[in-house]
């Protein structure tokens, strides 16, 4: 029996306190040192308590390649997001007033953080940005990794709740922005870094409201992959889980993380999830009742190692009769070249960015329903660096290059 999914969990240095306002006791406990790895850190002894709302962080950033060391304060206002993980709460800069979310996990004293290793090395506008990281501990002598990040107020999962609780679609031009920006966001992590991200879903899909931008976050359960080198199966949540992980696969690629944008993109053009399985054996017949059976060649291709082959012979749904009849053709495309149960069949991220479903973007006159525009698109680096002349020439619209005045075409 394979396993239902499991959303595995998953810091700058300083010195720093955490404590609770008191007109009793309105000085920080004293400090106790903390090694961690080569780096020595001290940190005041924390109350213990669940409780994270109405404390105040106070943590000295700086004091690298001459710069001043300065200390910054954050007053923790609301949880956010809970899980296995630890906690996500929404906090604010008592010195410059700024909103931002600080992710706070258990930490493994023997163990390099890899959610912070992948975070400090990102930038990029489709990807949550780190700001800084500190150590805390508790008074039972636990260890926490603090991460503070940008804050982005709603999730996609959110937004979808909002267009399903009105019993309303959501906007085409809201789904091409966003899912464009997803791919944009993979083009980035798969490309530029060799990570998968491993956990694709509208819930780890921040959106700004104002400005529509979308960025990937939630990394811990992020990771290099490395050919050749075993990676767990259960991993990725149920709903979003590509086909060869319910098959075991341990040698997968990033190819499951297109699988899960397929995912996501389907779902907003529904209006609910494609593929919503309650067990890992039922989230199977889901996607056979959809892409049909599996052949032995599709099963090698996602897990070579998978012998057992007893599935009832099913004919694949025709994709036109998945959505409903005004769907544009171009986005029924789209959703059936990332849901392929081969993985290298699956297009890539930067190919899925190029796909005529988003040409709309493109336009030079684009803009938001409210006429404001849209957030910045075509701003590509190092995702290009292997991609052909004419990927290129899809990708960047005419009028972004005599905008910007430069030949993108070197860059292949």
């Amino acid at each position: 029996m394979i396993n239902p999914a499991v959303n595995q969990p998953a810091p700058s240095t300083g010195r720093h306190f955490y404590h609770r306002r008191s007109r009793r006791n309105p000085n920080p406990n004293p400090n106790i040192a903390l090694t961690n790895h080569n780096k020595e850190l001290s940190a005041s002894v924390m109350d213990g308590s669940d409780s994270v709302t109405g404390h105040i962080i106070s943590t000295t950033i700086g004091g690298k390649n001459g710069e001043d060391k300065r200390t910054i304060s954050y007053m923790a206002e609301r949880v956010v997001g809970s899980g296995s993980f630890g906690v996500v709460f929404q906090a604010k800069c008592l010195e410059t007033g700024e909103t931002v979310a600080i992710k706070k996990v258990l930490q493994d004293r023997r163990y390099k953080n890899r959610e912070l290793q992948l975070m400090r090395s990102m930038d990029h506008p489709n990807v949550l940005s780190l700001k800084h990281c500190f150590y805390s501990t508790t008074s039972k002598d636990e260890l926490f990794l603090n991460l503070v990040m940008e804050y982005v107020p709603e999730t996609l999962y959110q937004a979808l709740k909002h267009y399903s609780n009105v019993n309303q679609r959501m906007p085409l031009i809201y789904i091409k922005l966003y899912t464009y920006q997803i791919f944009r966001g993979l083009a980035y992590i798969h490309m530029a870094h060799g990570v998968s991200h491993r956990d694709v879903k509208p819930q780890n899909l921040l959106v700004d409201p104002v400005t529509h931008q979308v960025k990937l976050c939630d990394f811990g359960s992020a990771k290099v992959l490395v050919k050749g080198e075993p990676n767990i199966a259960y991993i990725c949540s149920r709903y979003y889980r590509a086909p060869e992980l319910i098959f075991g696969a341990t040698e997968y690629t990033t190819s499951i993380d297109i699988w899960s944008a397929g995912c996501v993109l389907a779902e907003l053009l529904l209006g609910q999830p494609l593929f919503p399985g309650e067990s890992a054996v039922d989230q199977l017949v889901e996607i056979i009742k959809v892409l049909g059976t599996p052949t032995r060649e599709e099963i090698r291709c996602m897990n070579p190692s998978y012998t057992e082959f007893k599935f009832p012979q099913i004919k694949a749904h025709p994709w036109h009769k998945i959505f409903h009849k005004r769907m544009p053709p171009e986005a029924i495309d789209l959703a059936s070249r990332l849901l392929q149960y081969s993985p290298n069949l699956r297009c890539t991220a930067l190919e899925a960015c190029a796909h005529p479903f988003f040409d709309e973007l493109r336009g030079p006159n684009s803009r938001l329903p409210n006429g404001r525009p849209l957030p910045f698109l075509f701003n590509f680096e190092h995702e290009l660096s292997s991609a052909s002349p004419d990927l290129i020439n899809k990708l960047i619209p005419e009028h972004v290059k005599r905008q910007v005045g430069l030949n993108f075409m070197h860059l292949s």
